[in-house]
């Protein structure tokens, strides 16, 4: 132990529910009063009637304080009809409309730069985030101080679910830039108290010594990331289980719900991996408690979440799959109702019937939109993702699949571990085609290539390409 340390805290232990981190009041201490103080402690189990009163009230709330002032939402209900004064709670929700981030794309583009969904002047709002928008224009976000204390709190509470303690220090391995995660989780902790320490733009092997010099016990990053910290420390000869590490906060892509690749960052770095869902335009509502492995727990103290059918926008059963479609409560300068986030999820079965809060079974399960059907046999790319982390010896992957002239060709790229013989990677070559013959039905072209040769990605990985062959000859991404 370094002079000066605390305590480590033990590996996921029970949390001491008298810290500062169950039941902590957003009102108390140094904290921004922004929201209502909540009346379900982390520390019980709340009933559902009660929790649907508690999401009822907020949301009359949110749409007292909307109506007639922003003008998106005015425009979307005027146009659908409905008069927001009418809407008495949860139950009344459903007569309001979906909405597609398409939509706040396009109101965005049309009246540059941020659109009219803005409850109050622009001089009211402090702080710019947005998202990646690998898939098109990037989506912009702006936040007042009341809304933005507002997501801190969401942190807060996840954070106690998660079982961070007093004594945790916390490293944050991105490269921090315009989105919204890294700073919010940043601040969140640091304004529990907690050490926060910032990777910024530095190689992966100065963070990792970052980490073991300042005894590190949370470490936050994409699971495409904590595992290439991984391979740089295997390289190195660090012993990352032999670390204070003993938990990654993982979020920004699938992977930390994908059973295979968690097991393979557990394995490396000897901690508990703990999933977080949350986007730049909804703010941070789920996370994977201490107690429970696989599922994320909705926050819908400050949310309501309905999982409903995409096509029929109707709610699915217990068990079944659906679109998870948010409303947000507290962000009263920019809010989303009834948002469709395109995640699919399944509802958990409840562990006590008529109390407790939404969970998702597996997390987030991928993206409604992102199967394709290969010679007749539905296939998620994350399905495919846990196979092949399954199998020893496959550093990384890249999946490419073909279409053209009504034929498809599913091409798979592995990048073996370092040390393995030329007879040992053909071995596993086959192994792979094997296991997705067997596993998904069809037949994939399976190759290996070079050590290194396929790229690392410290943020969203994109391992799954759709290339279309044109008449002429041509590809063009699908």
């Amino acid at each position: 132990m370094s002079p000066g340390s605390s305590p480590v805290p033990p590996k996921f232990a029970p949390p001491d529910k008298s810290s500062r981190f169950a039941g902590l009041e957003a009102s108390s201490g140094s904290w921004p009063k922004v929201v209502l103080v909540d009346p379900i402690t982390l520390g019980c189990t709340p009933l559902r009637s009660d929790l649907r009163d508690w999401q009822s009230t907020r949301l009359q709330q949110l749409l007292s304080r909307i109506a007639g002032t922003n003008s998106f939402w005015t425009d979307v209900w005027r146009r659908a009809g409905v008069d927001p004064v009418t809407i008495r709670g949860v139950d009344d929700l459903p007569r309001l409309p979906c909405l597609k981030k398409g939509e706040i794309l396009a109101d965005q583009q049309a009246r540059l730069p941020y659109g009219t969904n803005l409850t109050f002047p622009r001089e009211a709002y402090s702080r710019l985030h947005q998202t990646s928008g690998t898939t098109g224009h990037p989506m912009r976000w702006l936040d007042t101080p009341e809304s933005w204390g507002w997501i801190l709190d969401c942190w807060r509470q996840l954070f106690g679910w998660m079982g961070l303690t007093p004594a945790d220090r916390l490293y944050y391995a991105f490269s921090f830039g315009p989105f919204l995660g890294f700073w919010a989780g940043f601040e969140g902790a640091n304004r529990l108290g907690n050490l926060c320490i910032a990777g910024g733009g530095t190689s992966s092997e100065a963070r990792l010594a970052s980490m073991l010099d300042n005894d590190v016990t949370i470490v936050c990053c994409t699971p495409t990331y904590a595992l290439r910290l991984a391979e740089v420390a295997r390289e190195k000869g660090i012993d990352l289980a032999g670390s204070r590490v003993r938990g990654l906060l993982v979020a920004g892509e699938p992977g930390g719900n994908i059973p295979a690749t968690r097991q393979l960052i557990e394995q490396a770095w000897g901690a508990r991996v703990f999933d977080h869902w949350g986007m730049t335009e909804l703010g941070p509502l789920a996370i994977e408690c201490e107690a429970e492995r696989g599922t994320l727990q909705v926050l819908e103290t400050e949310c309501i979440a309905e999982v409903l059918d995409p096509q029929t926008l109707q709610p699915v059963s217990e068990g079944e799959e659906g679109e998870l479609v948010v409303t947000n409560l507290g962000r009263v300068g920019s809010p989303l109702i009834r948002y469709r986030t395109g995640d699919r999820v399944r509802v958990a079965p409840w562990k006590v019937s008529g109390k407790g809060f939404l969970r998702l079974e597996g997390g987030i399960l991928g993206r409604v939109d992102d199967m394709v059907t290969i010679r007749g046999n539905n296939l998620y790319p994350s399905a495919l993702e846990n196979a092949i982390r399954s199998i020893p010896g496959v550093a990384e992957f890249r999946i490419q699949l073909w279409e053209g002239g009504g034929l498809q060709r599913l091409e798979l790229e592995i990048e073996p571990v370092t040390g393995l013989s030329p007879e040992e990677v053909a071995g596993l070559v086959h192994r792979v085609a094997d296991l997705v013959r067997e596993r998904f039905l069809f037949r994939a072209e399976v190759r290996s290539v070079g050590v290194g040769e396929l790229p690392r990605f410290e943020m969203k990985a994109r391992r799954f390409w759709r290339r279309v062959v044109t008449a002429s000859g041509g590809t063009q991404l699908g």
